[in-house]
């Protein structure tokens, strides 16, 4: 890798804008995360696409929203919009754990300082640069900003919130993946025309006074009967995913106040013509050299990783994936995979050892309907649950392609998978027996060439009823992906861990449920290590049961862990094991009358 040069990065100073000799700026990126030039960060892509437009870009990494304001002043105004994005993560999830504590650490942040980026970054960022430039655009996107898009319940403020774009006082918001959304805004302001005018553009939420229904419009119910009836906030959410979901989406209304708020459907998924451009872009894949000697935590976690297609149809009920990205995989090309690690293996401090060629979930690359115009009539959220579809393509062998092309490069020792993995493809029975073939095929391979000694997966949970409205396998499709690990294991030789990640107080899952997985996993002698208390975040199916009680798709009520002591009393099972929370336990079960589990849990003493 050349040694790279100040300006080999997108400018973030004035200093930097005139070593490019340039006089003005197009856009003016502000961003809550540190500015890493690499495809994993939301703000490089954004900003590089721009750049491959010829636009004139400058990056404002987390400025300081506590001064006389001087990071929002000065690079000056641009001449077609500013941009804001709270970062790769929402801000409220990165700041606070579960229980609403603050965290110790920023993964998105040098030296990992927890104090610089605010609260709501899209919501003061945007505010500020409003007052201080009234007329100049500005264009909201990032994944806080994407699933708060329409009225959404913010678990750290507990209440029902409306649309982001009436706090923020941006002109629109860009959600999911941006590059073409952001392009297509570009374009057309070069082209003259004003953003007031902009209201066709796909992926795109915009506020009008008055609202003239269009055919295929799909009207919500309003935030304020929202606000006194939570069974039309639980209504309001399956026509969201459902059409979130859809091929051909129509276009969501919600009126706010005197307002409404306009969501435009999806653009269609990327082709892989067009993911390949946007990761074939100059990335310096570093971070900004005003970071020297200064770690970055999710830096160091993908530095020497492969993103290889976006999108995930796994469809679980508490993950945001699908909301921001949708169920539709784009898949990059062999070739486009194959460059960017020609990239890493030059980089100085390359060992050999590709972290991750993965994506939202590691083994969906390449899989699509067979029958795409099943997919065009098709609104369920998964294409996996209850059971896999018979429509799908779930053919591995495009994916045993691309590792054995990486494992066979010069500079390459290994190739890890460090993305989850959807074993539930893995052991399903498929009609095609080439399907069955390539899956038992590339789960030969996977856990013998690329398991860094610990496979994780995400059963989530063990008992029935919690792991359907997760929208997760039934728990015995663990027990015979478990089975055909360690088959592998003893048939080459290794000595390698399947680590379970599980989840607590998720809705429908009671203390006793919790007690069971205890039990369950003592007998297959695992200590629950990955583990996670459930955080409520906006636009998920367990957010709005949490928020309603209700399951949006029956308006049945559903019971949910809610206050501090329910979500300790179901984390602590977890730690059954540990003397400290023994008594506690004893105490629970004797409460819920189930001395059984007592029993099986500590034996008769």
């Amino acid at each position: 890798m050349q040694h790279k040069k100040l300006t080999d990065w997108l400018p973030t100073t004035k200093k930097e804008v005139e070593l490019r000799g340039w006089e003005d700026l197009d856009v003016i990126f502000f961003t809550g995360d540190a500015y890493v030039d690499h495809p994993s960060f939301g703000a490089a892509v954004i900003g590089r696409t721009l750049e491959a437009m010829g636009l004139r870009i400058a990056i404002v990494p987390q400025p300081n929203w506590r001064d006389d304001l001087r990071d929002f002043k000065k690079l000056g105004t641009p001449r077609l919009f500013f941009a804001v994005s709270a970062g790769a993560m929402d801000s409220m999830v990165n700041k606070y754990t579960a229980n609403k504590r603050l965290r110790s650490e920023d993964a998105y942040t040098p030296d990992a300082r927890t104090d610089m980026r605010p609260e709501y970054p899209s919501i003061v960022y945007s505010g500020m640069l409003k007052n201080l430039f009234p007329d100049v655009p500005v264009i909201l996107g990032g994944i806080e900003a994407s699933l708060r898009r329409l009225s959404h319940y913010d678990y750290w403020q507990d209440k029902l919130l409306p649309g982001i774009l009436t706090s923020s006082h941006a002109d629109i918001l860009v959600y999911g993946n941006g590059e073409k959304a952001i392009s297509a805004i570009a374009t057309a302001m070069r082209n003259g025309t004003e953003i007031k005018d902009l209201t066709t553009i796909p992926q795109t939420v915009f506020i009008q006074k008055e609202y003239l229904e269009n055919k295929g419009d799909i009207v919500l119910n309003s935030f304020e009967s929202c606000l006194s009836d939570k069974r039309k906030q639980a209504a309001n959410f399956s026509s969201i995913e459902e059409e979130s979901n859809r091929m051909k989406a129509g276009r969501l209304i919600q009126k706010t106040g005197t307002d409404y708020i306009l969501v435009n459907p999806p653009f269609p998924p990327m082709t892989t013509t067009e993911i390949d451009a946007c990761y074939d872009l100059p990335y310096t894949r570093l971070p900004h050299p005003k970071y020297k000697d200064k770690r970055i935590p999710a830096y160091e976690m993908i530095r020497h990783s492969v993103n290889i297609h976006r999108g995930c149809f796994g469809g679980c009920a508490f993950c945001t994936i699908s909301a921001h990205q949708g169920k539709f995989i784009a898949s990059r090309s062999k070739k486009s995979i194959l460059k960017e690690v020609k990239v890493i293996t030059e980089m100085p401090d390359f060992k050999g050892y590709i972290s991750d060629l993965g994506g939202p979930s590691a083994n969906m690359y390449g899989m699509k309907g067979k029958d795409l115009k099943i997919c065009e009539n098709c609104k369920k959220p998964s294409c996996i649950f209850p059971l896999v579809c018979k429509n799908l393509h779930a053919d591995h062998r495009p994916l045993l392609e691309i590792y054995r092309a990486v494992d066979s490069m010069p500079g390459i020792k290994k190739s890890f998978i460090g993305s989850g993995i959807r074993y539930d493809l893995l052991v399903n029975l498929f009609e095609d027996g080439e399907l069955n073939k390539a899956a038992r095929d590339y789960t030969v391979e996977l856990i013998s060439k690329h398991v860094s000694g610990r496979l994780k997966v995400a059963p989530e949970h063990t008992a029935n009823e919690t792991l359907n409205c997760i929208r997760k396998p039934d728990f015995s499709v663990f027990h015979r992906f478990r089975k055909i690990f360690d088959k592998i294991n003893r048939e080459e030789g290794l000595n390698q861990q399947l680590i379970p990640y599980f989840i607590s107080s998720h809705p429908a899952c009671t203390e006793v449920d919790m007690a069971e997985l205890a039990v369950i996993t003592k007998d297959l002698d695992f200590h629950p290590e990955q583990i996670q208390d459930f955080t409520p975040t906006p636009m998920t199916l367990s957010t709005e049961i949490f928020y309603t009680g209700l399951h949006p798709y029956t308006l049945k009520p559903v019971f949910t862990a809610k206050t501090k002591e329910e979500k300790l009393n179901q984390r602590k099972y977890f730690f059954w094991y540990d003397k400290t929370y023994r008594q506690s336990i004893i105490q629970s079960l004797n409460k819920l009358k189930r001395p059984d589990l007592i029993k099986q849990l500590f034996g008769r003493g």
